[in-house]
């Protein structure tokens, strides 16, 4: 049971099969969020205008459309999938993406482009992009993804996402076959879209004690979760950690002033190394060929 909060120094719990618990009732999920909409405009650098040096630009076709996506890492690596906040593939994201791929022993990540070049400027834009996202397209997409992965070089591949595509990356573990592991940070599906009892790839889960974003991301969230996952029969741990708030992974200057504009003024830099180095120890488990 996630019965308390752990703390930065309590030890990792890996959930396996032999801990299964009845799933309990389906929560609610609330939309629009219950986040505060108060912060003023702070203008974010679009994809183009960020530093793209690190990255490959590719185009992915699925289906009947074609989808831009970001490479960086070693050729025949593992491969991460790395989804976006509800802001869209912005300077942050891409931060997060260049960490992913120097871990060691190295991971080849791929960000896929799920709003097809939009940006959020504001809270408001992003939740009005992040509101007319065809998720079940995002999936597919998502799909697409890993497949490009596998075929070329990665043996095996996991998703990550914050946020959005925290969501979608929980998602994912239950409607992309392909999938070998999942991170998720501070991000759940709707029941309508993905019931996490059905996961089918191991699922780890990282959650902010203040996290005020009713129903996807905040502690109540992030217990029920849990228990969807003890459901499930896969392999699994859900982390929170006290103090922070959503997004507290986001360290870049703009990222922290952002945040700070949200009312999220908390700065952890030892949760964050600590949430990092369980990512790392997760998808190094999972992800080995």
């Amino acid at each position: 049971m996630l019965a308390a909060i752990l703390s930065p120094s309590s030890a990792t719990r890996v959930f396996t099969p032999t801990t299964l618990h009845k799933p309990p009732t389906t929560f609610s999920f609330l939309r629009p969020f219950s986040l505060p909409l108060s912060a003023s405009r702070f203008q974010v650098r679009a994809m183009a205008d960020s530093a793209s040096a690190p990255f490959k630009k590719i185009a992915i076709h699925r289906d009947d459309t074609t989808f831009d996506a970001y490479v960086v890492g070693k050729e025949d690596a593992p491969g991460i999938v790395v989804l976006q906040e509800w802001w869209g593939v912005d300077f942050e994201i891409k931060k997060h993406a260049v960490k992913i791929s120097q871990l060691d022993p190295g991971f080849k990540a791929l960000i896929p482009d799920l709003y097809r070049g939009k940006v959020g400027l504001d809270v408001a834009e992003a939740q009005h992009l992040m509101e007319g996202l065809d998720w079940q397209g995002a999936v597919k997409d998502i799909r697409a993804s890993v497949n490009w992965l596998k075929a070329n070089g990665s043996k095996k591949v996991g998703v990550t996402g914050f946020c959005m595509g925290g969501a979608l990356s929980i998602a994912s573990s239950v409607l992309v076959p392909e999938v070998d592991a999942v991170v998720a940070f501070y991000g759940v599906p709707t029941s309508e879209l993905a019931d996490p009892a059905q996961a089918k790839a191991p699922v780890q889960g990282h959650f902010g004690e203040l996290d005020n974003f009713v129903g996807f991301s905040d502690v109540t969230a992030a217990k029920a979760l849990e228990e969807k996952l003890k459901a499930s029969g896969i392999p699994y741990e859900v982390h929170i950690y006290p103090g922070n708030a959503h997004a507290f992974m986001n360290r870049s200057d703009e990222g922290v002033k952002r945040r700070k504009s949200m009312g999220m003024p908390d700065e952890d830099e030892a949760a964050v190394e600590l949430a990092w180095s369980r990512f790392k120890t997760w998808m190094t488990r999972y992800l080995s060929a």
